[in-house]
Protein backbone atom coordinates (compact mmCIF):
# COMPACT_ATOMS: atom_id res chain seq x y z
CA UNK A 1 0.00 0.00 0.00
CA UNK A 2 1.37 3.41 -0.87
CA UNK A 3 1.11 6.39 1.44
CA UNK A 4 -1.86 8.00 -0.27
CA UNK A 5 -3.81 4.73 -0.19
CA UNK A 6 -3.11 4.37 3.53
CA UNK A 7 -4.24 7.94 4.18
CA UNK A 8 -7.51 7.53 2.31
CA UNK A 9 -8.27 4.04 3.66
CA UNK A 10 -7.49 4.75 7.31
CA UNK A 11 -10.69 4.93 9.31
CA UNK A 12 -11.54 5.07 12.99
CA UNK A 13 -12.70 1.52 13.62
CA UNK A 14 -14.84 0.78 16.69
CA UNK A 15 -15.26 -3.01 16.52
CA UNK A 16 -12.17 -5.23 16.85
CA UNK A 17 -11.62 -8.97 17.10
CA UNK A 18 -10.90 -9.48 20.82
CA UNK A 19 -9.17 -12.80 20.13
CA UNK A 20 -6.62 -11.53 17.63
CA UNK A 21 -3.06 -11.13 18.88
CA UNK A 22 -0.48 -8.76 17.41
CA UNK A 23 2.93 -10.41 17.42
CA UNK A 24 5.84 -8.82 19.30
CA UNK A 25 7.54 -8.30 15.94
CA UNK A 26 4.53 -6.44 14.57
CA UNK A 27 4.27 -4.33 17.69
CA UNK A 28 7.92 -3.35 17.45
CA UNK A 29 7.50 -2.57 13.75
CA UNK A 30 4.58 -0.27 14.54
CA UNK A 31 6.36 1.52 17.36
CA UNK A 32 9.56 1.95 15.36
CA UNK A 33 7.48 3.59 12.61
CA UNK A 34 5.74 5.75 15.21
CA UNK A 35 8.99 7.29 16.44
CA UNK A 36 10.03 8.33 12.94
CA UNK A 37 7.65 11.30 13.34
CA UNK A 38 9.26 14.74 13.53
CA UNK A 39 9.49 16.75 16.74
CA UNK A 40 10.63 20.28 17.45
CA UNK A 41 14.40 20.31 18.05
CA UNK A 42 14.25 16.50 17.75
CA UNK A 43 13.22 16.40 21.41
CA UNK A 44 11.04 13.29 20.98
CA UNK A 45 8.67 14.14 23.83
CA UNK A 46 6.54 11.03 23.37
CA UNK A 47 6.24 8.32 25.97
CA UNK A 48 4.01 5.38 25.07
CA UNK A 49 2.07 3.60 27.78
CA UNK A 50 1.21 0.14 26.44
CA UNK A 51 -1.97 -0.83 28.25
CA UNK A 52 -1.63 -4.62 28.39
CA UNK A 53 -3.31 -5.61 31.65
CA UNK A 54 -6.83 -6.84 30.76
CA UNK A 55 -8.18 -5.76 34.15
CA UNK A 56 -6.74 -2.29 33.77
CA UNK A 57 -8.24 -1.97 30.31
CA UNK A 58 -11.60 -3.18 31.60
CA UNK A 59 -11.51 -0.65 34.43
CA UNK A 60 -10.70 2.19 32.06
CA UNK A 61 -13.48 1.11 29.71
CA UNK A 62 -16.18 0.67 32.32
CA UNK A 63 -15.35 3.41 34.81
CA UNK A 64 -13.56 6.11 32.85
CA UNK A 65 -13.95 5.36 29.14
CA UNK A 66 -17.64 5.64 28.32
CA UNK A 67 -17.80 1.86 27.74
CA UNK A 68 -15.93 2.05 24.44
CA UNK A 69 -15.47 -1.55 23.32
CA UNK A 70 -12.22 -0.89 21.48
CA UNK A 71 -10.53 -0.21 24.82
CA UNK A 72 -10.75 -3.90 25.71
CA UNK A 73 -11.18 -5.59 22.34
CA UNK A 74 -8.31 -4.12 20.35
CA UNK A 75 -5.14 -6.18 20.10
CA UNK A 76 -3.01 -3.23 21.17
CA UNK A 77 -4.00 -0.18 23.21
CA UNK A 78 -1.49 2.64 23.51
CA UNK A 79 -1.90 5.71 25.68
CA UNK A 80 0.10 8.57 24.22
CA UNK A 81 1.79 10.78 26.77
CA UNK A 82 4.58 13.32 26.46
CA UNK A 83 7.27 14.72 28.71
CA UNK A 84 6.68 18.47 28.70
CA UNK A 85 10.12 19.04 30.23
CA UNK A 86 12.03 16.79 27.84
CA UNK A 87 13.69 19.91 26.43
CA UNK A 88 15.73 20.37 29.62
CA UNK A 89 16.60 16.73 30.31
CA UNK A 90 20.01 15.98 28.81
CA UNK A 91 19.23 17.74 25.50
CA UNK A 92 22.56 16.80 23.92
CA UNK A 93 21.25 13.24 23.46
CA UNK A 94 18.80 14.49 20.81
CA UNK A 95 21.68 15.52 18.55
CA UNK A 96 24.31 12.91 19.36
CA UNK A 97 24.66 11.74 15.76
CA UNK A 98 24.77 15.21 14.19
CA UNK A 99 27.97 17.02 13.17
CA UNK A 100 29.39 18.81 16.22
CA UNK A 101 28.82 22.31 14.87
CA UNK A 102 25.17 21.51 14.12
CA UNK A 103 24.63 19.79 17.47
CA UNK A 104 26.20 22.64 19.41
CA UNK A 105 24.10 25.24 17.61
CA UNK A 106 20.79 23.48 18.08
CA UNK A 107 21.35 22.22 21.60
CA UNK A 108 22.23 25.77 22.66
CA UNK A 109 18.98 27.04 21.16
CA UNK A 110 16.74 24.61 23.04
CA UNK A 111 16.73 26.24 26.47
CA UNK A 112 16.25 29.88 25.32
CA UNK A 113 13.41 28.78 23.06
CA UNK A 114 11.51 26.95 25.83
CA UNK A 115 12.35 28.67 29.12
CA UNK A 116 9.45 30.54 30.68
CA UNK A 117 7.07 29.56 27.88
CA UNK A 118 4.99 26.86 29.55
CA UNK A 119 2.23 27.21 26.97
CA UNK A 120 4.76 26.48 24.22
CA UNK A 121 6.22 23.51 26.08
CA UNK A 122 2.78 21.96 26.37
CA UNK A 123 1.80 22.82 22.79
CA UNK A 124 4.99 21.25 21.42
CA UNK A 125 4.44 18.11 23.47
CA UNK A 126 0.90 17.72 22.14
CA UNK A 127 1.97 18.48 18.57
CA UNK A 128 4.58 15.74 18.86
CA UNK A 129 1.94 13.31 20.10
CA UNK A 130 -0.31 14.13 17.15
CA UNK A 131 2.35 13.52 14.52
CA UNK A 132 3.46 10.27 16.15
CA UNK A 133 -0.14 9.04 16.35
CA UNK A 134 -0.64 9.57 12.64
CA UNK A 135 2.52 7.62 11.90
CA UNK A 136 1.24 4.75 14.04
CA UNK A 137 -2.17 4.66 12.39
CA UNK A 138 -0.79 4.78 8.85
CA UNK A 139 1.79 2.11 9.65
CA UNK A 140 -0.96 -0.07 11.08
CA UNK A 141 -2.96 0.30 7.88
CA UNK A 142 0.10 -0.63 5.84
CA UNK A 143 0.53 -3.97 7.63
CA UNK A 144 -3.15 -4.90 7.60
CA UNK A 145 -4.49 -3.49 10.85
CA UNK A 146 -7.05 -0.86 11.67
CA UNK A 147 -7.00 1.79 14.35
CA UNK A 148 -9.05 4.16 16.44
CA UNK A 149 -7.77 7.31 18.14
CA UNK A 150 -9.72 8.11 21.31
CA UNK A 151 -9.91 11.05 23.70
CA UNK A 152 -13.28 10.09 25.21
CA UNK A 153 -11.98 9.12 28.63
CA UNK A 154 -11.46 10.76 32.02
CA UNK A 155 -7.95 12.14 31.62
CA UNK A 156 -7.37 12.84 35.31
CA UNK A 157 -8.48 9.38 36.45
CA UNK A 158 -6.47 7.59 33.78
CA UNK A 159 -3.45 9.71 34.71
CA UNK A 160 -3.80 8.41 38.27
CA UNK A 161 -4.12 4.80 37.08
CA UNK A 162 -0.88 4.96 35.10
CA UNK A 163 0.99 7.07 37.69
CA UNK A 164 1.59 9.83 35.15
CA UNK A 165 4.68 11.84 36.14
CA UNK A 166 3.99 15.46 37.06
CA UNK A 167 5.91 16.82 34.07
CA UNK A 168 3.90 14.78 31.57
CA UNK A 169 0.70 15.41 29.62
CA UNK A 170 -1.76 12.87 28.30
CA UNK A 171 -2.86 12.76 24.71
CA UNK A 172 -5.29 10.33 23.09
CA UNK A 173 -5.24 6.57 23.18
CA UNK A 174 -4.90 4.59 19.98
CA UNK A 175 -6.44 1.15 19.61
CA UNK A 176 -4.95 -1.17 16.98
CA UNK A 177 -6.33 -4.50 15.80
CA UNK A 178 -8.35 -6.53 13.31
CA UNK A 179 -11.70 -4.99 12.54
CA UNK A 180 -14.80 -7.20 12.61
CA UNK A 181 -17.24 -4.56 11.42
CA UNK A 182 -16.94 -1.93 8.73
CA UNK A 183 -17.06 1.67 9.97
CA UNK A 184 -19.91 3.83 8.84
CA UNK A 185 -19.38 5.88 5.69
CA UNK A 186 -17.24 8.96 6.09
CA UNK A 187 -19.50 11.66 7.51
CA UNK A 188 -18.19 14.26 5.07
CA UNK A 189 -15.23 16.52 4.55
CA UNK A 190 -15.50 20.30 4.57
CA UNK A 191 -14.82 21.47 1.00
CA UNK A 192 -11.16 22.29 0.46
CA UNK A 193 -11.99 25.76 -0.80
CA UNK A 194 -13.53 26.53 2.62
CA UNK A 195 -10.31 25.62 4.38
CA UNK A 196 -7.66 27.48 2.41
CA UNK A 197 -6.61 31.07 2.95
CA UNK A 198 -4.14 32.68 0.59
CA UNK A 199 -1.46 34.59 2.47
CA UNK A 200 -3.68 36.13 5.14
CA UNK A 201 -7.26 36.18 6.46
Amino acid sequence: MNTLEAIYQRRSVKAFDPNHKITPEEEKQLLEATIQAPTSFNIQHWRFVILRDPQLRQKIRQEYGNNQAQMTDASLLILFTADVKAWEKNPSRYWQNAPKEVADLLVNWIAPFHEGREWLQRDEAQRSIGMAMQNLMLAAKEIGYDSCPMIGFDIEKVAELVNLPKDYVIGPMVAIGKKIKEPWPKPGQIPLEDLIVENSF
